[in-house]
């Protein structure tokens, strides 16, 4: 499949926005007739944000830092959100359950925080949804991907404050299916994280890839508990499996490990087609530097080179000139999910709740991600992320994705009904 870029007509096609709505700058579709409201804000508008900022994927936190302090600083010399200064404030969301929750209440009973946003886990955002309601505030989830927070809390249990702007497991399994499919590879196998994530993508991926292709088959899988750091049991068991294919949703440090030990063992010189739903994160792309093999398949929630146009080359340049960083997928959706708040508020004239909800769902924002549209029934972000193959290229000091496939997100996202005989393709 050729790449194409998700325009603003595709999106209309797929009824994902309508097609009266008006533009409001380079950046959003603007709401017409009740939403139409001339902003009369009062006071800073505050946003409350929780990434992963201790121990071993702190670099996470940090990455998600650069991008929202960058589009805080823009947005502030702007002349702010409505002409009030967008404050935020940042907290460590570790890993836990019970930290994401007391972030959450700090932010809104403590702080004021008119909008929170962040959360890396799967697991807090989850335990997060009941919380949000609670409190009345809209979550923007920026890297949390399970797809039971937007069909299950927000789609069928109404939960209404919660949005996603990144891609969910739909990329990581669904997409990745797609590509698996056009493969020669009819044996798979996976090593991947011992927890709902990794679970929830390896099962979307042999399910998809099954009808897709039913003379596939899925000879081993092994179960990495979070924190591994000897991979070596992990890999010698896929290796005796002998598969065709291999593919793995470990991630961020863990993934620089398993790779460096699967290099060392030799696993990539007997399995060819080799796919990691996270292996375009820019931690894992400097990490591993010249050691990421060559002609794997690659993925993220952004890519930095994708979409090659003006607006994204032009943030990826100031992003650099502004950290002496590349921007990472984290960067990018916490520097957008500023923005889309800004403009819901500015939409409606307000920063109530209520108000922010009905104007961010059905809104189109064009992001450095490419055009992004928060699907009405689940707050789903619909934005496209290419499958690339790994390679080497001088302009820069790590892999990048050379051969590019492109899976439209509205072809690979399972949409309402969400199951059953409206879903289509099959899932």
């Amino acid at each position: 499949m050729g790449k194409k870029e998700l325009t603003r007509r595709d999106l209309l096609k797929a009824g994902l926005v309508t097609a009266g709505a008006a533009v409001l700058g380079p950046a959003v579709f603007k709401p017409t007739g009740a939403w139409a409201a001339t902003p009369k804000i009062k006071g800073p508008i505050k946003v409350g944000y929780q990434a992963i900022m201790s121990g071993a994927l702190a670099g996470y936190g940090e990455f998600h830092k650069m991008g929202v302090t960058m589009a805080q600083e823009e947005i502030n010399a702007a002349g702010g959100i409505a002409g009030n200064k967008l404050v935020v404030e940042f907290r460590d969301s570790t890993l836990k359950k019970p930290v994401a929750i007391k972030n959450a209440r700090y932010f809104v009973d403590s702080w004021g925080a008119d909008v929170i946003a962040g959360v890396d886990s799967s697991g807090q955002a989850l335990a997060l949804a009941p919380i949000v309601a609670e409190l009345d505030r809209v979550l923007i989830v920026t890297h949390a991907a399970t797809e039971k927070l937007t069909e299950e809390q927000v789609y069928k249990n109404g939960i209404k404050q919660i949005f996603r702007i990144s891609t969910p497991t739909y990329q990581d399994g669904n997409a990745a299916a797609f590509v698996a499919k056009d493969l020669p590879a009819k044996t798979w196998a996976t090593i991947s994280p011992k927890y709902e994530y990794g679970y929830t993508c390896w099962k979307m991926f042999k399910n998809t890839l099954g009808k897709l292709k039913p003379d596939v088959s899925f000879t081993a899988e092994s179960w990495a508990p979070f924190g591994t750091t000897d991979f070596r049991p992990h890999i010698n068991t896929i290796m005796d499996a002998k598969p065709e294919g291999f593919y793995s949703t470990e991630w961020a440090g863990e993934l620089i490990t398993f790779v460096k030990q699967a290099n060392q063992a030799g696993m990539f010189d007997k399995i060819k087609h080799v796919m990691f739903p996270v292996g375009a994160a820019m931690d894992v792309l400097e990490g591993l530097g010249a050691e990421m093999p060559d002609n794997v398949w690659i993925s993220g929630r952004y890519f930095f080179l994708y979409p090659n146009n003006a607006r994204n080359n032009d943030w990826v340049q100031r992003f650099k000139k502004r950290w002496n960083h590349y921007p990472a997928y984290v960067s990018e959706t916490g520097y957008s999910a500023m923005y889309a708040i800004k403009k819901a508020v500015e939409n409606v004239g307000s920063k109530e709740t209520a108000a922010v909800v009905a104007a961010l769902e059905g809104m189109m924002l064009d992001s450095p991600g490419g055009y992004r549209v928060f699907r009405k029934e689940d707050h789903q972000a619909i934005y496209d992320v290419p499958w690339g193959l790994t390679t080497s290229d001088a302009k820069y000091p790590f892999k990048i994705m050379g051969k590019q496939v492109l899976i439209p997100a509205t072809d690979c996202f399972n949409r309402p009904p969400f199951e059953g005989e409206g879903t289509t393709p099959p899932y």
